[in-house]
């Protein structure tokens, strides 16, 4: 339009560091980051991540050099989230359940130029880097992250002298275009090999305020670190907290017992965590558990939650927020945002609603269950399958160094998740599985969250996930693998009995194993190990026409 003028004025690049550089003036001196009997105030918090950038730079890194870090939720972790962008830098957060082998790999295809890493995983980084070595490939430098009050790596560079020994007056590198990578996450690989999931500034800086703004995170809020800032940048919120001046409290390690503990002393007020956790919180020994301050506002994901589980939730004095998002949509896409006419509803009812997936957040444009093939909408019957469908703000820009799968996985312009679902008469979506997991038994589909919502109202049933098992005249039928609460018995066959109870019997599994579930570290059961388990044991046979 004539008069109309773009320029520095009414233009700049969006990026999540101006979040930090806000929150240090607004709370400069409200505490930033908690650890062991450590506090960082914002101001502080500010002053390191320049010296940090000045740093990396002194390091020779430069503008979309790979950063990569090997540790745990402590306080040079959430730092890394800032540091790493100002120094122009694209952060890579590397899983700290890899072993050395795959972290070998991820370095390679990263071609990070410098390495932190935790004390107590130097020997799988060790490990790692030998391995490029060997295979005439450039390490990257290697900077030790030393715990509060441990010495200092003589061999090595180390965290704390790095950040003492450089500037503080750092002129910060703002990205030349919002587009520019500001992060480097590889998939969780509970499927295949992990992909290399590139962030933009601009993405980053949507999702992280979509992402408070979904779970109500208010003024000053008070987040428990129990999802891994590894794990898609901790769904965006080491950025978003900083919009609220909130205090992060960092946690080496996660147990209900350190749930419970930093509920009680820092008087949380926010938190998040896979159904892993709120099963953790839940089971917890009652010698483990404290009374919550006030109401903990907790936001799930990363697999649909039982309602089972959430009833619990609610009755221990947490407020669940139930949201869903892949790696690809930088953590939390959507959320099942609650109506005040659900509160008239009994418990059990309620929870079932809040186990679903509910509708795109405010940095994702749309969201649709179409058919991949004909790419048709499917009916908002609750009823008919088809495939989740993604498209906006905060879809990821590509995989590193793969156009084909890029290209495959934004083809029609949708983001194309490989989850399953169907499409409620409100607009609410409900995932049914993901694509790779449906069970089909002579020609029925099953869905494996279905059955495991059943499972997990077992009274001794702490966990379980359900696979198909190779049968030769279905095809597969469920195979569910449990593990039982601490204490707790049942047989097998009263677990089918159990099932059979409150499912078609098709749907009902045939097989029940009784083992502990390989999980990655963002909580997630990796059922291509239970498949291949299942698989393992054997065809079921049955004379032709005989009955489930």
């Amino acid at each position: 339009m004539e008069g109309t003028v773009r320029c520095s004025a009414n233009y700049a690049p969006l990026t999540p560091i101006s979040f930090l550089e806000r929150a240090a003036v607004v709370y400069g001196d409200g505490a930033a980051v908690a650890h062991g009997g450590s506090r960082r105030t914002w101001r502080e918090t500010r002053d390191r991540c320049l010296r940090l950038a000045s740093a990396l730079a002194r390091l020779g890194i430069d503008r979309r050099d790979v950063v990569a870090v090997l540790a745990p939720n402590i306080p040079a972790m959430y730092e890394l989230h800032f540091g790493v962008p100002m120094a122009g830098a694209v952060l890579c957060t590397l899983n700290t359940r890899h072993d050395s082998a795959m972290l070998s790999v991820l370095l390679k295809h990263s071609e990070a130029k410098v390495l932190f890493v935790d004390s107590e995983l130097l020997e799988n980084a060790h490990g790692a880097l030998k391995l490029l070595s060997q295979a005439n490939v450039s390490p990257p430098s290697l900077v030790i992250i030393n715990d509060f009050g441990k010495a200092s790596a003589a061999d090595h560079m180390e965290y704390e002298t790095l950040l003492r020994t450089a500037s503080p007056h750092f002129e910060i590198k703002w990205p030349i275009d919002e587009c520019d990578p500001i992060s480097l996450n590889y998939t969780s690989g509970t499927t295949s090999r992990p992909k290399g999931v590139i962030y933009s500034h601009r993405g980053a800086y949507l999702n992280a305020i979509a992402t408070i703004l979904l779970n109500d995170i208010t003024t000053m809020p008070v987040y428990l670190w129990t999802v891994p800032m590894f794990h898609c940048n901790g769904w965006c919120l080491p950025w978003g907290i900083a919009v609220q001046g909130g205090t992060n409290i960092c946690t080496r390690n996660v147990s209900a017992k350190v749930i419970f503990d930093n509920i009680a002393e820092h008087k949380v007020t926010h938190m998040g965590g896979a159904p892993t956790i709120l099963n953790m919180i839940i089971n917890a020994p009652a010698a483990h558990r404290k009374p919550l301050p006030g109401i903990v506002a907790v936001m799930t994901g990363g697999a649909p939650p039982p309602p089972h589980v959430l009833f619990k939730m609610e009755e221990l004095g947490f407020r669940v927020t139930h949201s869903y998002g892949l790696t690809e949509t930088y953590g939390p896409a959507t959320v099942c945002t609650w109506k005040p006419k659900w509160d008239l509803l009994p418990g059990e009812e309620r929870a079932k609603i809040k186990a679903r997936q509910g509708l795109h957040h405010l940095g994702i444009e749309e969201i649709d269950i179409k058919d991949p093939t004909t790419m048709k909408s499917v009916p908002f019957d609750g009823k008919t399958m088809g495939e989740v469908m993604f498209r906006g703000n905060t879809v990821m820009s590509g995989y590193y160094k793969d156009e084909n799968a890029t290209r495959e996985a934004l083809a029609g312009g949708w983001y194309r998740s490989g989850d399953l679902a169907v499409r409620h008469s409100d607009g609410y979506i409900q995932l049914k599985d993901r694509s790779k997991d449906i069970i089909i038994s002579g020609g029925e589909n099953i869905s494996t969250i279905e059955v495991e919502s059943v499972l997990f109202n077992h009274p001794a049933v702490l966990d379980t996930a359900v696979v198909g098992r190779p049968d030769e005249y279905w095809g597969e039928t469920p195979c569910a693998f449990v593990t039982l609460k601490d204490g707790s018995h049942a047989t097998a066959e009263e677990i089918i009995r159990f099932c059979r109870e409150k499912l078609p019997h098709f749907m009902a599994p045939r097989t029940v194993v009784f083992d502990d579930l390989p999980k990655t570290s963002t909580g997630k059961t990796q059922k291509f190990i239970l498949r291949e388990k299942a698989k393992a044991m054997g065809s079921l046979s049955r004379p032709r026409g005989s009955k489930l």
